[in-house]
């Protein structure tokens, strides 16, 4: 992950990739989508099985619901 001063630094950066521009986020979003308890509940001991429970599915659920969709092309 990069972090730009804006947007506009970030479509100016030599590696910018358009496919990419729907990432483009402020970083309190960012900071809401790694909050999700599927990536808090990392360090348990069952974590694999704890993703297949209601919790980890239902934390799933809402991580996937919150990252940003790629534009059509």
């Amino acid at each position: 992950m990069n972090l730009f001063r804006s947007e506009a630094h970030a479509r100016r950066w030599d590696g910018f990739n358009p496919k990419m521009a729907h990432a483009i986020k402020p970083i309190a979003e960012w900071a809401d989508t790694f909050a999700n308890p599927f990536f808090r509940e990392r360090g348990r001991a069952d974590y694999i099985s704890w993703t297949r429970s209601d919790d980890g599915v239902a934390a799933f659920r809402a991580l996937r619901s919150s990252l940003p969709l790629p534009a059509d092309d």
